[in-house]
């Protein structure tokens, strides 16, 4: 009787765990990191001649490589947007820095969630609010758990968890990983995949920051002008390993997808890969460092086709099986084909910079104001930056694109710039001419005039989208 309990009781447990297991899901945790201003030059991997990112350098030796990697748009708020919804910035409300997402946009945070992710934002958000009650919040895009800055921080900084402000003393870039990593590990045995995004507030200056220990220690970089850029760039990479041995150590690194890049380009136009630097539509404002990790799936490889932010929404809503309803018009494409090196030749990838002025942010500043009041039991001081103009659907007169607009059709790259009434067009083959220096507009005419329509032609698509069209 005894031996027939205990069988019984054997076999009741397997079927238990049998359905604990079936219950599991097993599709991979994604985890999104983005430098703030570090140019595609600036990494061992690229190139650069001294600045020292070890874990960088191998984690591209055992990941994909993308060598023509675009940022959405040559400064960091439009970059952002188009890696939460897959569309070129200003369709999205987002045409420069310090400008509001519209909450009618679908992120990927929130695809992710309603496909049974857990979600978490960690460090620089600059696409909205981080006031709890703001629709353009953290919150209100989509994550579950949020510990996030309005914009750039260095030492000491203030931050919103989720609504309530705080003032951690520290780095913010070493802060803003320790919160990922907590939410890592606070999540990794549940029954749900998770997805976060790491947003560092560096390199971008005035630079307060400084890697760890690290060997040369106070003599790092001390004879380079641009000193503080390398430091904090050494000093993200520091994070980068930390996250990847914090994988190995939570035994969850073959499943987990681990896609790392900057906002836009550097700081130092000599290592920003291409013509300028950031703020501009040439390539050393665009072409970023991209490293895309997934050890159960993705072989070490490098990839040529180009690539850019806005494809990161269509791929990850492929690999985890998330739909949505009622998408609006998307620039980004799945990369699946990509990756998996059936596809060489991408559609025109369009941007534009210079359409609208930015607005300033100043992160530490306005939460403080936000902090004191709430721990006074007062209302918001600033109910303006709730929602800024996100209820407004501005109208255009199609035609009319001031600014300066680039059409990359790979290896061609025509740039139309408007200042008032005068156009300016230049033609580019980035293949003989990666840097941008040898104009071909007049002597491939033809070329220059089907790519110019096309660009106009893409232009009034996001003008319909900004006007709230695709709503």
């Amino acid at each position: 009787m005894n031996n027939l309990r205990a069988l019984f009781v054997g076999v009741f447990l397997s079927v238990l765990l049998l359905g604990a297991a079936c219950t599991k899901d097993t599709r991979p945790n994604i985890l999104l990191v983005m430098a703030d201003d570090q140019g595609y030059g600036d990494a061992g991997f690229t190139g650069h001649p001294f600045v020292k990112t070890p874990n960088m350098d191998a984690m591209a030796k055992d990941s994909l490589v993308f060598n023509r990697f675009y940022a959405g748009a040559p400064v960091c708020s439009p970059t952002r947007a188009s890696v939460m919804t897959g569309r070129t910035p200003m369709r999205t409300n987002v045409p420069n820095h310090g400008h509001y997402m519209r909450p009618k946009e679908k992120t990927i945070a929130e695809a992710l969630k309603d496909a049974g992710y857990v979600t978490g934002h960690f460090g620089k958000w600059h696409i909205g609010s981080v006031q709890k009650e703001s629709p353009t919040s953290p919150g209100g895009a989509g994550f579950d758990e949020w510990f996030s800055g309005l914009n750039f921080f260095d030492l000491d900084p203030y931050l919103s968890r989720n609504g309530t402000y705080e003032n951690p003393k520290g780095q913010g870039s070493i802060i803003s990983m320790d919160a990922t990593i907590d939410f890592l590990k606070k999540h990794k045995d549940g029954d749900k995949p998770m997805f976060t995004v790491t947003w560092f507030p560096a390199p971008h200056d005035p630079h307060l920051e400084t890697p760890v220990d690290f060997p040369g220690g106070q003599d790092l970089y001390k004879d380079e002008k641009d000193r503080g850029y390398f430091l904090e760039i050494t000093l993200l990479d520091q994070q980068l390993g930390k996250l990847r041995q914090s994988l190995r150590d939570m035994g969850i690194t073959d499943n987990t997808l681990v896609w790392y890049c900057s906002d836009n380009g550097g700081l130092v136009e000599e290592s920003s890969g291409g013509r300028a630097k950031k703020g501009s539509i040439y390539e050393g404002g665009l072409r970023v460092p991209s490293i895309l990790e997934w050890p159960a799936k993705f072989k070490p490889g490098t990839i040529d086709t180009p690539a850019c932010t806005f494809d990161i929404y269509p791929t990850l809503l492929t690999i985890a099986g998330a739909e949505v309803d009622h998408q609006p018009r998307l620039d980004g494409i799945d990369l699946a084909e990509v990756i998996a090196g059936k596809q060489t030749k991408r559609p025109a990838m369009g941007f534009w910079h210079l359409h609208t002025g930015g607005q300033s942010t100043w992160s530490d500043r306005i939460i403080k104001q936000l902090m004191e009041a709430q721990q006074a039991g007062k209302p918001t001081p600033l109910p303006d930056r709730l929602l800024k103009n996100v209820q407004e659907f501005p109208s255009f007169t199609h035609g009319d694109n001031p600014g300066h607009a680039a059409w990359n059709d790979w290896p061609w790259k025509l740039h139309r710039i408007q200042q008032g009434d005068q156009v300016t067009v230049e033609l580019y083959n980035l293949v003989d001419d990666p840097m941008e220096e040898n104009d071909l507009a007049q002597k491939e005419k033809g070329r220059a005039s089907t790519m110019l329509k096309e660009l106009e032609q893409w232009q009034s698509s996001v003008y319909d989208s900004w006007e709230g069209k695709d709503y």
